[in-house]
């Protein structure tokens, strides 16, 4: 009989896994040291090519090394063992530990050495990322969408396993529906997480950012425009969709019009009365000059 394959589910468990995940937080690695299996030469461990966290502060990373050159590592970085070279250490967690060491010339680090699959690095790093502190907030946002779109993993489990309640989960996601532009922004610390959600629902995010950050708009009034340019864009739908279309004759006429100004012609003529609008548009004073013209031309 043939055995049953297991079931991975959520990998060796979302729980197991942020067992061994720490922050980089002084207070809590004093508070709680693990014990390294071992001490590894630094030059004989890598990073993770995988690694989802591609940003690390130069300024933090000065301040971490000057820990590490008063204190040591207290806190090992979690490792495996590299899947193609050997004697080589991949860091599963701990990558900015790593590099503040080097930059405070350690000739070696503590390490814990764990069995991971290549699934479960790029889990586990995701898990790390999204626990810490000076995440901002486009990857915090996608890092908990690559643990529900890689893994499976549900908004409640990762609410409840990661310390964060559904809604916080949900909006977060939600960000990475802005524009491109917008997200920079997020990123470079330009706009707030709560300015960019104030900006989902806006028809025209990219612009109210650029508005938001110019003006230096707080989150509260960020909403304010958000919600002012989204009724706007209603009333102007509505409007759309109360005017009738309008007929060949009318835009015949529009047509020639237009030909002999120059310039954009609009005829609205209310259906089943003789009045109505006739609108030009000018883009200079040139133009505006021409229409004055003709308007006070003598008959």
């Amino acid at each position: 009989m043939a055995k049953k394959s297991k079931q991975r589910g959520l990998g060796r468990g979302l729980s197991a896994l942020m067992a061994d995940v720490v922050e980089d937080n002084a207070v809590s690695a004093a508070q709680d040291p693990k014990q390294p299996d071992i001490l590894v030469p630094i030059e004989k461990v890598q990073p993770n090519p995988d690694q989802p966290r591609r940003m690390f502060d130069e300024e933090k990373l000065q301040e971490l090394a000057a820990s590490i050159r008063e204190k040591g590592v207290i806190q090992p970085i979690i490792v495996r063992k590299h899947p193609e070279i050997n004697e080589i250490y991949e860091i599963v967690a701990g990558e900015r530990r790593w590099r503040a060491s080097q930059i405070a010339q350690r000739h070696d680090i503590p390490v814990l050495v764990r069995e991971f699959t290549n699934t479960e690095v790029l889990e586990v790093a995701i898990i790390e990322n999204v626990q810490r502190a000076d995440l901002n907030a486009m990857d915090e946002a996608l890092g908990y969408n690559q643990l529900m779109d890689r893994f499976g993993h549900t908004q409640e489990k990762l609410a409840e396993v990661l310390g964060k309640s559904r809604s916080h989960i949900a909006n977060s996601v939600r960000l990475l529906n802005l524009p491109n532009e917008v997200q920079t922004y997020v990123r470079e610390d330009r706009l707030s997480a709560g300015h960019a959600r104030a900006l989902i629902t806006s028809e025209d995010p990219a612009t109210l950012a650029r508005q938001i950050i110019k003006k230096g708009l707080s989150v509260r009034d960020a909403e304010k425009i958000a919600k002012s340019s989204q009724s706007d864009g209603e009333t102007k739908k509505a409007k759309l969709r109360t005017q009738p279309a309008k007929d060949a004759d009318t835009k015949a006429l529009e047509s020639d019009l237009a030909a002999n100004l120059g310039m954009k012609v609009s005829l609205n003529h209310k259906p089943g009365q003789e009045k109505g609008q006739l609108v030009i548009s000018y883009d200079s004073f040139d133009q505006l000059d021409t229409i004055c013209g003709i308007l006070t031309r003598p008959l």
